[in-house]
């Protein structure tokens, strides 16, 4: 089948006792067992069936197979946020003394996750500009525990060569963790490219239009340790697994993610095509459009899409600010991917806390604003913007 009729149709792990279509939301925390030996079974793995809630849910077992179904993946763990995911995959690879090689181009908390929270445990984060895959090279040792990307980064929207980076760490023995959210994986093989990992903000495309918090790790089982760690550690020890209200809410997201991307990511390559010519815009960046200088290569790993980001530089921040202020349709919010067009000024909000220092090291610029494109007509969403930059 193809993935939009997988993301539909995939038959329930067990039949449902009223047959229902959709998958209905079990709200239980326990489940009983005929015997103490089943219960015994269920708990220490010997048995498939759902134990408790805090670490396996059928309705959140069903969105985790959709995923798997989807990707290909060897096992998917559903937890409650993007960071979640992101945190607890690198906490089944990390330890004291070891290192992550990464970008300083990373989205604001991700970033702070790294050089901050992590550090204080030991954990070391190695910057370097991961479209040089020499620099990224020189940075990894023996005490590498992983090499962390995202696959377009946010807001700098800058493409690193997946292969060749995924190529490099594994001769070195070192598994690839990307950040995959600004695609959805329905678009392209994130296995085919080498990643080892991939952690996805469920929020996103997937939750079907900003309903519900999620986060998702999609193992594909090129270095068993993590998986055995996501499942056998990190599920149980700390308690971020997604609750059975927004596993429901995503799967009903994730049945229309073509339908609802499709529409965003034409929008947004139309719209990015149209700003260009408004006076008072020093640029348009966006990956879709040909003349951009990761164009190529991002066609070459994740086919003729680009997402649904498009950032826009004025001659200020006072300019970016005024703009933003003016707008009439086009929401004042953060996230990403929602049914409507955000815009927000990632230097004074995302990466308001970071030093000025900090903010031009990770090429966040004052004067950069950042639209998530929705499903409204592109027509209105130009006239809008084009009214907003008007003082």
């Amino acid at each position: 089948m193809k993935k939009q009729t997988q993301a539909i149709h995939l038959p329930y792990k067990r039949r449902d006792a009223y047959d229902a279509l959709s998958m209905p939301v079990y709200n239980a925390v326990a489940y009983e067992f005929d015997t103490a030996q089943l219960m015994a079974d269920a708990f220490c793995g010997r048995m498939d069936a759902p134990d408790y809630s805090r670490v396996e849910n059928p309705t959140v077992t069903n969105f985790e197979l959709r995923v798997k179904a989807l990707t290909g993946a060897k096992t998917v763990t559903a937890l409650n946020s993007g960071m979640a995911a992101i945190s607890n995959t690198l906490l089944a690879v990390a330890a004291q003394g070891k290192n992550v090689v990464t970008s300083c181009h990373l989205f604001g908390n991700s970033y702070s996750l790294l050089t901050s929270t992590l550090r204080r445990y030991g954990v070391e984060a190695r910057l370097c500009d991961l479209t040089d895959v020499g620099a990224a090279e020189r940075q990894v040792d023996s005490d590498t525990c992983c090499l962390f990307l995202e696959i377009m980064t946010n807001p700098q929207l800058e493409v690193a060569d997946v292969r060749a980076l995924a190529e490099m760490a594994h001769r070195h023995g070192v598994p690839v963790i990307a950040d995959t959210t600004i695609i959805p994986f329905t678009q392209f093989s994130a296995r085919q490219l080498g990643i080892d990992v991939e952690v996805v903000s469920s929020t996103k495309y997937i939750s079907g239009g900003a309903t519900s918090l999620g986060g998702l790790v999609i193992d594909y089982g090129t270095f068993p340790i993590i998986g055995e760690r996501m499942q056998g550690e990190m599920l149980f020890n700390l308690g971020a697994y997604m609750t059975p209200q927004v596993a429901y809410m995503q799967t009903l997201g994730l049945e229309t993610l073509e339908a609802r991307y499709g529409v965003q990511a034409g929008n947004a390559l139309e719209l990015a095509r149209r700003l260009r010519m408004l006076k008072g815009i020093e640029r348009v960046n966006y990956v879709g459009l040909e003349d951009n200088p990761y164009h190529g290569l991002a066609v070459s790993q994740y086919g003729n899409t680009a997402g649904a980001m498009v950032t826009i530089d004025l001659e200020s921040r006072e300019a970016c600010f005024g703009l933003i202020d003016r707008l009439r349709l086009i929401r004042r919010a953060t996230n990403l991917f929602d049914n409507r067009t955000l815009a927000i000024h990632p230097a004074s909000t995302i990466f308001g806390l970071f030093s000025a220092e900090e903010r031009a090291g990770m090429d966040v610029l004052d004067t950069t604003v950042r639209l998530s494109i929705g499903l409204e007509s592109v027509d209105d969403l130009f006239d809008d913007i084009k009214q907003a930059l008007e003082p």
